[in-house]
């Protein structure tokens, strides 16, 4: 494609240099010949207040072009403005040194001085191998590897027209292949100039984003600009996925002089990249935010500009903005024109510390807070062994379609919902599942909610509306009220009036809606998480919720989830009542459904023996039959194999390396297996349960099985004192004393074992363990030193 620019694409980017006759990939077309020249900056002596109305007027007179047209004021108000201090002045486009800089305006920013001189900007860019420049005859394309630019006729073989699609010169190509290239020199005497772009792209220029401008009390102008970089130099450093031209906009301001700015360059959004057409050499791609203190990315797209703090030009009013050149040399009553309404903390924050080259004063600092100071020599960029894809496909955070091993369980709450929804009075359900943790409870009714979505897309089935809740993410019980009434209706107010509502909406909603004239409400379905969490001392909010599917018009159906499998025999009688006789039990694992989830995780992917596998789920269920356990160790045992394996070919040579691969070395074996359960089980917490004292191993014990026979999550002290010496008495151990068993609790609770409740020490004060009762079973089950505990757990 020739270079002949556009007239629309001319007005939205100005030419820029070096880009004479490029084409560019895919995602840049062509470029647009010309460029921006600097022009010369006029210096005038500065003006200071205390100057006389002569020596300004022979000023005046000495430089008529320079000078704007600007009425004189009435003499009263110059002399009451000669006492008042100067202070700065905003503007939202400025005239500096030739060029037209205004707020939200990308430019090249000095980095350093000294290393390479940032005025030489060739005009047009040349080609690699003959070092000429591009010309209606000579059509140049640019690599989309290294972005040099080629004549047709350079490259090997030439082509004679534009080929279709990214294009990679020879000399990249034959780089990949491992082969050694010698790149062409220039001609003797000839300079070879590298334009912006290359500097910016190797780390010796800068680029930022302009976001507000003005004049300081001195006459300097300054503006505040949003650092941009490369992919190097971050803490990740370039990835397979970056472009050649992609930076980063970065969270981090400064304040510099505009000496520092060389010229515009173009920081395009990826929709605006991928239209960019004749837009010449200086279009940059940018799609993510690169947090400089957390050392992470977020998506432009979705983060609030109009929150950033610092942005003192985006901030004012548009009446404290205006036109400005700084070659003018105003008189000294348009220095009171304009005060300054908004003076940002955070540019007084970072007037100490100027993070740009200053040619004038000589100061040069960097971008002191990016991660990597250079491009780093290693760039992550190798291709994923099947370790590491065991071990990203092994992340609890990577869920699976549907749950393997739970067709029966989905199939009887695909049933449930269906009957309840497609009743044509819809009365309402109650449904109440229960099961040990981890056993795919919340996953497999979020499967049957996704495939009943489509059916309603689909036209098969009548549309609902579903609302999810987890118990664990409400402050109190009654704060479920709210969340009910916010997604009803999207209003938000107070758990009272929300209750108050929902009442009204459950009791007489169809009755209302008729009599209106509107059409009747949805179904909803609402899943309840964690729902023993909703008890309450009068057990309030869980009669209400399971009320209102009782009522005739309620069109509403509950489903519960809880670990607890007699929940319902430990409420009151009419609550009960209402939940139903209609439960569903989901049972742990075997070791054969275990070996089938990590078999399920691991399809297609060639990193762990068989017998490896099996090891790991039959440990995992004799203990507690917990699928999320059984991914954990294992994904711990697929970071011990690679460990190892990396640690084994930085010794050994290529041709071991692949007779050990051969021989099944690379693969996850059961001593990885046993090595990840010693890690899981044996961590600091259960190390402090197998030292503790005999006193304290009772207490934990008691501990467990108190809180499994009364199915709650924490146990008052009275209690537990009491199961510790029933214990003791049948076992004939020695009795001990509340004291006793107090500072027992204590310093279990002063480890982090258990938690206590704030407050002063009673007999009624809350204790909570703080680890799951299997770590508990597993450090002491085996105990040599109180045998009998096993009788316990």
């Amino acid at each position: 494609m020739e270079s002949n620019a556009s007239p629309a694409a001319a007005a939205i980017y100005p030419a820029t240099p070096g880009s004479a006759g490029v084409r560019r990939s895919s995602r840049l077309l062509s470029s647009t010949p010309g460029s921006t020249k600097r022009a010369k900056e006029v210096s005038l002596p500065p003006v200071t207040p205390s100057s006389s109305r002569k020596a300004r007027r022979a000023l005046d007179l000495s430089s008529p072009s320079i000078d704007p047209d600007t009425p004189n004021r009435p003499e009263k108000r110059r002399r009451r403005n000669a006492g008042r201090p100067r202070k700065k002045v905003f503007y939202k486009k400025v005239i500096y040194d030739g060029g037209e800089f205004a707020v939200g305006d990308d430019v090249y920013i000095k980095r350093k001085e000294g290393s390479e001189s940032d005025s030489e900007d060739p005009e047009f860019e040349e080609c690699k191998v003959c070092f000429k420049p591009a010309s209606k005859t000579k059509i140049m394309i640019e690599c989309d590897d290294c972005l040099g630019g080629f004549h047709l006729r350079c490259v090997k073989p030439p082509l004679k027209k534009i080929p279709e699609g990214d294009w990679i010169c020879n000399f990249c190509s034959d780089l990949k292949n491992g082969k050694v290239v010698s790149w062409p020199k220039p001609p003797e005497g000839k300079k070879v100039k590298r334009t912006l772009k290359e500097k910016l792209l190797s780390s010796d220029l800068w680029a930022a984003r302009i976001e507000s401008l003005w004049r300081e009390t001195d006459g300097t102008y300054w503006l505040r600009c949003r650092w941009y970089t490369i992919p190097e130099e971050t803490t990740a450093g370039r990835q397979p996925h970056n472009l050649r031209r992609e930076l980063y906009r970065t969270n981090d301001f400064c304040d510099t002089e505009m000496e520092c700015v060389v010229r515009h360059c173009y920081v395009l959004s990826p929709k605006e990249f991928k239209e960019a057409n004749d837009s010449g050499d200086d279009v940059f791609y940018c799609e993510y935010e690169y947090d400089i203190n957390w050392h992470n990315f977020k998506r432009i797209s979705e983060i609030d500009d109009d929150s950033i703090e610092g942005n003192g030009g985006e901030n004012g009013e548009d009446s404290e903005f205006e036109m400005e050149s700084s070659s003018d040399c105003s008189d000294e009553d348009s220095e009171y024109e304009k005060e300054e309404k908004l003076d940002s903390p955070s540019s007084k924050k970072n007037r100490s510390s100027t993070l740009a080259a200053n040619s004038r004063k000589g100061r040069v600092i960097g971008l002191q807070k990016i991660g990597a100071r250079k491009i780093p020599e290693h760039v992550r960029c190798h291709k994923q062994t099947d370790l590491e894809k065991a071990k990203a496909a092994l992340l609890l955070a990577s869920l699976p379609k549907s749950p393997p091993c739970r067709n029966k369980e989905m199939e009887e709450i695909r049933v449930f919902v269906k009957g309840a929804i497609g009743d044509l009075q819809c009365l309402g359900r109650c449904l109440y599942i229960h099961g040990v943790p981890g056993t795919g409870k919340t996953m497999s009714v979020l499967n049957v909610m996704r495939s009943l979505k489509s059916e309603v897309d689909s036209g098969a089935l009548r549309p609902y509306c579903f609302i999810e809740i987890n118990g664990l993410k409400l402050a109190s019980p009654e704060n479920i009220y709210k969340v009910i009434y916010e997604q009803l209706s999207g209003n938000r107010v107070g758990w009272k009036k929300a209750l108050h509502n929902l009442n009204e909406h459950f009791s007489n909603g169809n009755n209302n809606n008729n009599k209106s004239g509107k059409k009747e409400h949805k179904p909803i379905v609402l899943l309840i998480d964690e729902l023993d969490l909703l008890l309450t001392r009068n057990q309030s909010v869980l009669y209400n919720i399971l009320d209102w599917p009782t009522r005739p018009n309620s069109k509403l159906v509950v489903i519960g989830i809880a670990n607890t499998m007699d929940l319902p025999e430990k409420l009151l009688p009419r609550i009960s009542s209402r939940m139903g006789i209609q439960r569903l039990c989901f049972g742990p694992y075997n070791y054969k459904q275990l070996q089938e989830i990590i078999s399920s995780r691991l399809s297609g992917i060639n990193a762990f023996e068989d017998q490896a596998i099996e090891f790991a789920s039959r440990k995992v269920a004799a203990m507690s039959g917990d699928a999320r356990r059984a991914l954990e160790i294992c994904r711990r045992a697929a970071e011990l194999a690679d460990f190892r394996i990396k640690q084994s070919v930085s010794t050994n040579d290529a041709s071991s390396s692949v007779e050990n691969k051969s021989k099944g070395k690379y693969l996850v074996s059961m001593s990885d297996i046993d090595l990840a359960i010693q890690e899981v089980f044996q961590a600091p917490h259960i190390q402090t349960m197998k030292n503790c004292t005999k006193l304290g191993k009772i207490v934990l014990v008691a501990m467990v099985h108190e809180l499994y026979r009364s199915e709650l999550g924490e146990v008052t002290f009275e209690k537990l004192a009491s199961k510790v010496i029933n214990f003791c008495l049948h076992n004939r151990e020695e009795l001990p004393g509340y004291d006793t068993l107090m500072r027992v609790c204590c310093k279990l609770g002063e480890s982090k074992i258990i938690l206590c409740e704030d407050g002063t020490k009673h007999r009624l004060q809350k204790l909570q363990l703080n680890y799951p009762s299997d770590d508990v079973a597993f450090a002491l089950k085996e105990c040599k030193e109180v045998p009998w505990l096993s009788m316990y757990l």
